[in-house]
């Protein structure tokens, strides 16, 4: 019997329930898991005040057909405390874009996922691309240490006005969330204009912070980079990927775009 685990932190919306799905599809049972892992938040982020719906969730899940759910304690999964807890590091990957500006965030990912495959044992694991660093992370981690667990990624779900979907979205007010599309908008500007042979991506990094800014938003980062290691591109890599991570009021929206571009050299 095979088993696929989504590891979420709960608040579940349309786009969990589609990595469910998709679970479902590519294996005999499909456990859930939600947890919301302290190990991941910095000072000053909002673990305090992270929503946590486990009821609305649960209903969620039975509605399609998950087969499990495991929503363990903080004291089951780190029994010895944070600061004793042994930890799992991605080094280089985890240090770049969102890495650069939440210390020790990518860390706290790569060991709760690590110890939650060990925990549940899956044969495959579904994780969004909407955290595209963070299925990179994962995906070389699973690599390094030779666990036995497939990592499927699954395109970015958005709503109908393109945002993409995220437990946070919640944070925004209604003027907000009039506003966050323009994240979106933005990262296809740029990929269109790689698509169609631009190759200054500073000058495009340039313009699309100061589109950014203008709307409202406050940016962290906006970059291309080449999309199997987020390495900076070289002249003759075409596979890239726009991301992009910007606060609007007190909620910080992350998003990105696969894009081939035409050769540079």
């Amino acid at each position: 019997m095979s088993i696929a685990l989504v590891p979420t932190m709960g608040n579940l919306h349309a786009g969990h329930l589609e990595l469910v799905r998709l679970g479902r599809r590519l294996a005999d049972r499909c456990l859930v898991t939600i947890f919301v892992n302290p190990l991941q938040f910095g000072e000053g982020e909002d673990l305090a005040s992270y929503p946590r719906t486990f009821e609305a969730d649960r209903d969620k899940l039975r509605a399609v057909e998950a087969d499990m759910l495991f929503a363990p304690s903080v004291e089951e999964v780190y029994p010895n405390g944070r600061s004793a807890q042994t930890r799992v590091e991605v080094p280089e990957l985890s240090d770049l874009l969102c890495g650069a500006s939440r210390s020790g965030h990518f860390v706290g990912v790569a060991t709760v996922v690590c110890k939650l495959f060990n925990m549940a044992q899956p044969d495959l694991a579904v994780f969004g691309e909407k955290d595209y660093q963070q299925l990179l992370v994962i995906r070389r981690m699973v690599a390094d240490l030779a666990l036995p667990v497939k990592i499927v990624g699954m395109a970015t779900a958005r709503e109908p006005d393109g945002l993409a979907r995220s437990s946070r979205n919640s944070y925004l007010n209604k003027a907000e969330r009039e506003i966050a599309p323009r994240l979106y908008q933005t990262l296809q500007n740029t990929a269109q204009a790689i698509a169609a042979g631009e190759n200054d991506l500073d000058s495009l990094e340039t313009s699309a912070q100061a589109t950014l800014r203008a709307s409202g938003f406050r940016p962290d980062y906006y970059s291309v980079r080449r999309a199997a290691d987020l390495m900076p591109p070289e002249s003759a890599d075409r596979e890239l990927v726009v991301l992009a991570a910007a606060w609007l009021g007190r909620t910080r929206l992350i998003d990105n775009l696969r894009v081939t571009g035409k050769s540079m050299d």
